[in-house]
């Protein structure tokens, strides 16, 4: 995987300071640092005029009242004061740049996008061929309520399920949610247009959809909007219209499972490989190390033919003019344009500080400012050009990297990854966090500490890289590693059995 694009310099790990870029006038620190200290960052040598905690910023040069402040070689917001050498630079002295709503202009980046011209297709995994072309990664059987009404009856189906037809398949697991009835207009049917993409994700062999009966999203509504289905994939229980409805949703289990068996693992392209990217509780190194492996590795798999999906719109503000400069046409470029000013208005249409981000942990490990968590968050996407814009259960239909609308939630986001396709998700974390989707769910530590006091979370260490690990040897063995996840190598979420769902809201509950 020599071909990989690096998305951040080389470097110095053996000082406390790293510097993203050549043009970056602060470093990040990788300890404590205390005042006094003297660090090399790059060609800058520095001596602490302040404490810096451990992934927080400091001044690599004089910085005056109102000018920016640049990392990762772009602007991060300006100095509310003047910044002094070697001073800890943080929310108490740097504001955002950013304002409300912008006019956006399409410039491609040819250099770039002339880079993945080429198609090279000699990596595979061992996965579970549909009939209909997608391929899966995971043969299970997912139950999935219409209505949170029949949650409990769900869970209890799946478990029993497992005990008796549980041999030949990776599980039956139930995706329980709140959603599915007292809900009006476009939020009802987001909650539709959800179940309806989670129900299609490849990784399920089999689907039982549960209804109550009476619920709004009733089958006789849901229905269409679920549109053409293989009924010997996917069958119906409407719990009200049958006496006992674990004997009568067993059997239609039965036969799932007995459809689902029959299909074997075998040898796949790594082009029907798609890869959902998603962080949580980042911190000062999240962008430097997880989320830039992350994009070596999506512009790897896109070099191969595969296909990636970035979201957290809110989390691409301020680094946006990366992405659209990347858009493969004009037309890309103006779905890019509303899937970012769209996400602006539905703030406004509440009354909400678009801006308002990063979170107090967030804060906590480092980052001060929207733009400084953007930039690090769409490292996750590389250099690879952006194909297409995805809308709430839209599948992708073109390998490349795919940006789909959706908020920074955890949960929330990764519902929306797997109801679009994903057959797995790259979960990033400086803080870190146990939750898994219905899909295998890597989580990759940003630091070392983390890491070792996590392990039963932590999947992959990409806090290695600070400790002199060259990043090309490290992407090459993550890219492993997904291949081996793809063929069948649990994750910690699945070991552990951390699998949830939870559906966007956006209305009146009556």
């Amino acid at each position: 995987m020599s071909d990989i694009i690096e998305t951040t310099n080389e470097m110095d790990v053996r000082s406390g300071l790293i510097l993203i870029s050549d043009s970056d006038t602060v470093a990040v620190s990788l300890k404590d640092l205390h005042a006094g200290e003297t660090y090399m960052a790059g060609p800058f040598e520095v001596t602490l005029e302040s404490d810096v905690p451990f992934g927080h910023k400091v001044a690599v040069t004089d910085i005056v009242e109102g000018e920016h402040i640049i990392k990762y070689g772009q602007p991060i917001g300006h100095a509310l004061s003047a910044i002094k050498k070697g001073q800890h630079v943080h929310t108490q002295n740097l504001k955002t740049n950013l304002h409300d709503l912008i006019e956006y202009s399409y410039h491609p980046n040819t250099a770039v996008l002339d880079k993945f011209r080429d198609i090279k297709t000699d990596r595979h995994f061992d996965g579970y061929v549909r009939p209909d072309g997608s391929v899966g990664i995971r043969n299970e059987i997912w139950i999935i309520p219409t209505v949170g009404c029949v949650n409990m009856t769900a869970s209890k189906l799946a478990e029993k399920a497992s005990l008796l037809y549980g041999e030949n398949l990776d599980g039956f697991f139930a995706y329980t949610h709140n959603m599915g009835c007292s809900q009006l207009g476009s939020d009802h049917e987001t909650t539709q247009l959800l179940l309806k993409g989670i129900i299609n994700n490849p990784n399920a062999g089999g689907v039982l959809v549960l209804s109550l009966g009476c619920e709004n999203n009733n089958l006789d509504n849901f229905k269409p909007v679920l549109g053409a289905y293989n009924p010997d994939r996917v069958k119906f229980l409407v719990t009200q219209e049958v006496e006992d409805e674990y004997e009568e949703g067993l059997k239609l289990l039965k036969e799932l499972a007995d459809y689902a068996s029959s299909m074997k693992r075998e040898k796949v392209s790594a082009d029907k490989l798609v890869l959902g990217f998603k962080c949580g509780g980042s911190d000062g190194f999240s962008g430097i190390t997880a989320n830039a492996l992350c994009g070596r590795v999506n512009d790897a798999l896109v070099r191969q033919g595969g296909t990636t999906i970035l979201t957290e719109v809110p989390e691409m503000f301020g680094a946006e003019t990366l992405l659209m400069e990347r858009a493969v046409s004009e037309e890309v470029f103006e779905d890019v344009v509303d899937l970012i000013n769209n996400y602006k208005k539905y703030f406004q249409r509440y009354n909400q500080t678009i801006y308002e981000n990063p979170s107090p942990g967030n804060k906590k490990g480092g980052i001060s400012t929207l733009e400084d968590k953007s930039l690090g968050c769409v490292q996750k996407g590389g250099q690879a050009p952006v194909v297409g814009v995805l809308g709430y259960g839209e599948h992708v239909k073109k390998n490349g990297l795919n940006l789909l609308t959706g908020s920074g939630n955890d949960q929330v986001s990764c519902t929306n990854l797997v109801a679009s396709g994903a057959q797995m998700i790259l979960f990033t974390t400086g803080r870190g966090n146990p939750f898994g989707s219905p899909v295998p769910t890597v989580k990759i530590s940003s630091n070392t500490g983390l890491y070792n006091r996590k392990k039963h979370w932590i999947d992959y260490n990409a806090g290695q890289i600070l400790e002199g690990k060259d990043f090309n040897d490290v992407a090459d063995d993550f890219f492993d590693y997904l291949m081996e996840v793809a063929s069948g190598k649990q994750t910690c979420n699945e070991m552990n059995g951390y699998r949830e769902i939870s559906i966007f809201r956006d209305g009146v509950i009556l």
